[in-house]
């Protein structure tokens, strides 16, 4: 089991969610079907998708679905926060590195996991089924996650000022904005080129947060 895996074991909560049970045989179980979820749902949306067919995709009875998730519901949200911490821990990776191919790194890292997990990207972006409160404030965890990411590159922090969290944020939003175009395209441009507009526009920002705000300059 990954650690992604075992951290969508352990935050597993509310109604929809029950916490995971028992043996490390049962941990391990759940977690394969979350690895069988995270494709099955990796082009599939979630209205496509019944009880019935997740169970026969993962050659199981669907009462063992119910059994550790309760519902599709829950199971959907397992999947999606597994997708979540996967993302949040290969864009925060590489700490060592300096600044700028830590950033460079933890860009091409967010586009390389929204192009291959690219129904758990629009589902974690958009915010789910329909207003799923559960899904954006999921959504809001990652953001404030790669926001101190990007601090922390940028910085050697993540505690920084309310005016440079908000240019942070409102670069963020422009990403995922890009994101969304760029794995929705006909014909995407190639991952580098993406990188590179993205990594050039958080540049911008980082000089006009140095504008701002002294405390924080922006990194050589």
């Amino acid at each position: 089991m990954n650690n992604s895996q075992q951290r969508g074991t352990d935050r597993s909560r509310g109604a929809d969610r029950p916490q995971a049970r028992g043996t490390d045989r049962s941990l391990a179980r759940r977690a394969e079907l979350i690895v069988i979820g995270r494709k099955l749902f990796a082009d599939t949306s979630y209205d496509a998708l019944s009880m019935d067919d997740i169970a026969r995709h993962a050659r199981v009875a669907k009462g063992l679905i119910y059994y550790y998730f309760k519902s599709k519901r829950g199971y959907y949200l397992a999947i999606i926060e597994d997708s979540v911490a996967d993302l949040v821990e290969r864009a925060g990776s590489d700490t060592e590195l300096p600044p700028t191919e830590r950033v460079h790194r933890t860009i091409d890292g967010y586009l390389r996991y929204a192009e291959h997990h690219q129904a758990a990207y629009r589902t974690i972006v958009s915010g789910g089924v329909g207003f799923d409160a559960e899904v954006h404030a999921i959504r809001d965890g990652v953001r404030e996650a790669m926001i101190g990411t990007i601090a922390d590159g940028a910085y050697r922090r993540r505690d920084v000022p309310p005016l440079v969290r908000m240019a942070l944020l409102g670069w963020l939003c422009s990403v995922e904005g890009v994101t969304l175009d760029w794995i929705g395209a006909a014909e995407a441009l190639a991952r580098d080129t993406v990188r590179d507009l993205l990594v050039r526009t958080l540049r911008e920002t980082l000089t006009v947060i140095e504008e701002f705000e002294p405390s924080c300059p922006a990194p050589p």
